[in-house]
């Protein structure tokens, strides 16, 4: 099956180069010199440039490349896989100029576009040292004066605070205890007077060494009025709004290190031998490879539908965004974790013993994204606190059947990011989760006509179930204003695991037709019968339901041999897979 955003990818991949060849500016070799340097990679970031990524962060109506959101997930899932620091280091300038994009005016989002398409770096100060992830304890001001802001006080832990030219800089504005007593600047340091701010140190890291994350510290720097994004107030609520865009897109640094990680130890298993047999062959590690293209497929599914969701259900963000941000960097901290197990002592390796030391440094590369944007912790609250609205929901079973029907139909044209949309909270809760119901009704009447085997039913069938108690609990919930108990997080946790079920189901209803159409033998084998959806809901039971005992867990096995067709046909191990650069091409 064929898919614009993925084919732009390839040609990214294409254009980038064999990553093997340790000649190409962009290859393996290149990025564990740099990693054991610790330093930034600046001339891989020039490349990204000059082959246009940066226009690929720019809104369509503001000269860039950005018209669809799944489009810039794949390019910076193609970046990942071959290197997260790179995608770290280039991605940041897009979380950067987002809340211009969500809240600023028109003459502010031209005015940073033509910076971003001339090359600006932009960073996003949010994180203060004293206070991480609680944003409205921030002490950074800016005090009103009469051609602007008096800025004072320090960002610290900021991607590129060193390196970007612009920052956009959440202050305080007003002290009456809320919200609204803060405001974002977009400060162009270059233009400020010495020695308006000064760069606080890089802080050394364990994985992403050769990234810049560091701070910022402002002393009477004057910034002008211009530079106010939005209105005196609202950047909280911009912010929020823009982490809705943000989150979901991380999760094209958890695909790609998911890709390479399985190339890695997938391949290895497919070529060592072990007590006369091949490694993929012994069912310990056979079953460690099914569980993990199961997940890596499970977490595709959900980031497919979720970006889309971007466009398609964009008032559903709230809850779309903190369930992706929630279920994908946890799903594949999983896989290569598990994956480690597969390679052994050569998951350890730090040089060029074995592949330049790649897994190890995927590995503690990876563990940063579970923090970016709002750790687990931050996620799972931010469900929480949406309970009572989700209870009703679920319960009535709201659907938008049209933004529903394009989110999950991979050949329905989106429709143009409308930021007026967003909404710090979901009114109509999750219209994916409410279907739940109705997409297993679907699988079991394909199901009476042999479209589909019974096992999947049941398997469907088992969330469902799974669903219609998490209403009830959900329902019966009574939020605490400071100590959140346990359990509140542990439902959470299985709203999301019901939420990525759902997600899986209705992307393969609305697409394994056209898949069986139009992939190779491999692509198709995957879609056909159900296979995918069936290892990836048997994933899903097993956090619903861990320990259990499954009557029907030979699927994961039998998702083995369609991953082996993949990685030997040199293709990316995915539901929409694209042939990957090898050799001179």
């Amino acid at each position: 099956m064929t898919h614009a955003a993925y084919l732009t990818a390839a040609a990214l991949d294409r254009r980038l180069g064999d990553p093997e060849d340790a000649g190409r500016l962009f290859s393996h070799a290149r990025c564990a010199a740099l990693d054991e340097r610790e330093e930034f990679p600046v001339e891989i970031c020039r490349e990204l440039d000059v082959l246009g990524l940066p226009a690929h962060y720019v809104p369509a109506a503001y000269g860039g490349s950005l018209d669809s959101y799944e489009q810039v997930l794949q390019l910076m899932r193609a970046v990942a896989r071959r290197d997260l620091t790179v995608a770290i280091a280039h991605g940041k300038t897009f979380l950067g100029a987002v809340s211009v994009w969500v809240g600023g005016s028109r003459e502010q989002a031209e005015e940073l576009a033509a910076a971003v398409l001339d090359g600006a770096v932009v960073s996003w100060g949010l994180t203060e040292r004293d206070h991480g992830s609680d944003l409205l304890a921030g002490e950074v001001r800016a005090d009103r004066t009469a051609g602007g802001y008096r800025v004072n006080g320090e960002k610290w832990l900021i991607n590129n605070a060193n390196r970007g030219q612009l920052i956009c800089l959440l202050a305080r504005t007003a002290d009456e205890g809320g919200a609204r007593d803060f405001s974002l600047l977009m400060i162009d340091k270059q233009r400020l007077r010495q020695p308006g701010h000064r760069p606080l140190p890089a802080v050394r890291l364990h994985g992403i060494r050769g990234a810049d994350i560091s701070g910022v510290a402002f002393t009477d720097a004057e910034v002008p009025a211009d530079a106010l994004v939005g209105a005196e107030g609202e950047g909280t609520e911009t912010v929020l709004k823009s982490l809705q865009l943000t989150r979901i897109l991380c999760a094209s640094l958890s695909l790609g290190a998911a890709d390479s990680a399985l190339d890695l130890a997938a391949g290895f298993a497919l070529e060592r031998e072990a007590y006369g047999r091949r490694l993929a062959e012994l069912p310990q590690t056979r079953r460690m490879l099914g569980e993990s293209y199961a997940d890596l497929l499970l977490a595709e599914a959900v980031t497919l539908v979720s970006t889309r969701s971007i466009h398609a259900l964009t008032g559903e963000l709230a809850v779309v965004s903190a369930v992706t941000k929630y279920v994908v960097p946890t799903l594949v901290d999983e896989v290569i974790t598990r994956l480690g197990t597969v390679l052994g002592a050569r998951s350890l390796l730090a040089d060029a013993t074995h592949r330049h030391g790649r897994f190890q440094k995927v590995q503690r590369d990876h563990r940063i994204v579970g923090i970016f944007d709002g750790n687990t912790l931050v996620n799972l609250h931010a469900l929480i606190n949406q309970f009572p609205l989700l209870a009703r929901q679920l319960k009535r079973r709201t659907v938008d059947a049209a933004g529903l029907a394009t989110a999950t139909a991979l050949d329905a044209p989106l429709p143009g990011f409308d930021r007026e949309r967003l909404s710090l909270l979901p009114r109509t809760g999750s219209s994916l989760l409410q279907a739940l119901a109705a997409g297993v009704e679907e699988l079991t009447a394909l199901a009476a006509d042999g479209g589909v085997p019974e096992s999947l039913v049941r398997r469907a069938q088992a969330v469902r179930a799974a669903a219609d108690g998490l209403a009830v609990e959900l329902a019966a919930h009574r939020p605490t204003p400071v100590e959140v108990p346990a359990a509140a997080f542990a439902l959470a946790e299985r709203y999301a695991a019901c939420y990525a079920a759902s997600a899986a189901i209705h992307l393969w209803l609305r697409n394994h037709a056209a898949a069986g159409e139009d992939a190779g033998p491999d692509g198709a084998g995957l879609w056909a019968e159900g296979l995918w959806l069936e290892a990836a809901l048997a994933r899903v039971l097993g956090r619903l339901a861990p320990g259990r005992p499954d009557p029907h867990d030979d699927v994961l096995d039998r998702l083995v041999p369609h991953l082996a067709d993949q990685l030997r046909g040199g293709a990316l191990p995915s539901l929409l897979h694209y042939p990957l650069v090898k050799g001179d091409a």
